[in-house]
């Protein structure tokens, strides 16, 4: 099992070098990109044709998405914007389809489900769960997201606009605002999947009109430079972690302090896209790791002795510092918080009943222009829609 864990983490590697460069890899894949890049342009056409139609919901849609393959920041952009949005006073909401999630049972595939903070993460997805849990909104997923809109709106009348988690490539649903998200990867080898990053053609022929392309990167460092449609503005944003650790049961902490406790060896895990992006930013905080735990994106969590236990996380959780991303702690908190059924009393590091589990908020600090550029956009849509 090992070895074959190790062979697919090997094989992974070499394909996100060869996304990275017009290698022997990368060649050899070209010629399967070309199918997908004629399936990509057809769709298109046939929806600036209106052969295929656009569905629009009474309210402003923000569509947040990647037009690479995942880990360029879209779910830490979607939290900025809807925290953004109740500064200025609107009452946002979030739809999404949920990557991942399963239906429940007796529910129907096509049933759009309005998220908790108590939903449980296989019913929701982890992405739009930790969007309830981070910032309060009203969040629903649905396997067509018109349907997940529609839904939202009936049962919370007072939202103003609506954010889409994802969705560029998704052409049924009418977008009044397009935000495109990419990375320090930036466009890659230029190439479509299989053989590079682009989902889609960029910067030319894109699926639809993109509004305003944000370029993330780590916190003091400048991306390189983007190519872009004609007439989209490019926006810069950085991203580091918060200063805080937050524990199964809510307790917070500086990380300063986590950072100086050398009780426990730090072990730090990641389903996340790209893992390795989330332990060089604990290094930058300071957090020397002792062991690294990289699991697949949207990793789904099991309790410990059961058929899909990951022994390193169990371990790690009962006896080492665990340090975890966000993502990763609303499925596997649930589960700490089950097997330890008190609550830890004090935070004094060190003591047995101590929390040694902690997740590190993301924070994504936006460009003040891009922040601007939103609103005048969204007060032009909201002045059209009131003549």
């Amino acid at each position: 099992m090992a070895q074959a864990s190790s062979s697919v983490s090997s094989w992974k590697s070499r394909l996100a070098d060869a996304w990275m460069s017009r290698n022997a890899l990368s060649r050899a894949l070209w010629p399967l990109s070309l199918p997908m890049e004629a399936l990509v342009r057809i769709r298109a056409a046939l929806y600036r044709a209106d052969w295929l139609p656009r569905q629009r919901l009474p309210v402003p849609v923000i569509v947040v998405g990647n037009v690479v393959v995942g880990g360029a920041g879209k779910t830490p952009t979607v939290m900025a914007i809807i925290r953004h949005l109740q500064q200025q006073g609107h009452h946002p909401g979030v739809i999404s389809r949920g990557y991942g999630r399963m239906v429940a049972p007796g529910s129907s595939a096509d049933a759009a489900l309005d998220v908790q903070a108590d939903t449980p993460a296989h019913l929701a997805g982890d992405e739009p769960l930790l969007i309830r849990q981070a910032t309060g909104v009203p969040v629903v997923v649905a396997r067509r997201r018109i349907d997940a809109g529609r839904q939202l709106l009936a049962l919370y009348p007072r939202t103003t606009v609506l954010v889409c988690d994802d969705g560029l490539q998704h052409l049924a649903l009418h977008a009044d605002i397009a935000v495109a998200v990419f990375d320090e990867r930036g466009l890659g080898n230029g190439w479509l999947l299989p053989a590079g990053l682009l989902r889609e053609p960029w910067p030319d022929h894109t699926s639809r009109r993109i509004d305003m392309v944000l370029h993330i990167g780590n916190h003091g460092t400048t991306p390189a430079p983007l190519p872009c449609p004609p007439g989209t503005r490019i926006f810069q944003a950085s991203r580091s972690l918060a200063d805080e650790a937050i524990s199964a049961f809510g307790h917070r902490i500086p990380l300063h302090t986590l950072a100086a406790n050398r009780v426990r060896p730090n072990v730090a895990l990641a389903g996340i896209a790209k893992p390795q992006v989330f332990f060089d930013m604990l290094h930058c905080k300071g957090i020397h790791l002792t062991q690294k735990i990289a699991l697949e994106d949207h990793h789904d969590f099991s309790e410990p002795n059961t058929k899909n236990d990951n022994p390193e996380v169990w371990d790690a959780v009962n006896t080492k510092q665990l340090f975890m991303t966000e993502k990763d702690a609303v499925k596997l908190f649930p589960l700490i918080r089950n097997l330890k059924s008190s609550q830890p009393a004090d935070l004094q590091l060190g003591n047995a009943d101590t929390p040694n589990a902690w997740a590190i908020p993301l924070t994504l600090s936006l460009e003040q222009a891009f922040l601007a550029t939103l609103d005048q956009k969204l007060s032009l849509i909201h002045g059209h829609q009131t003549a």
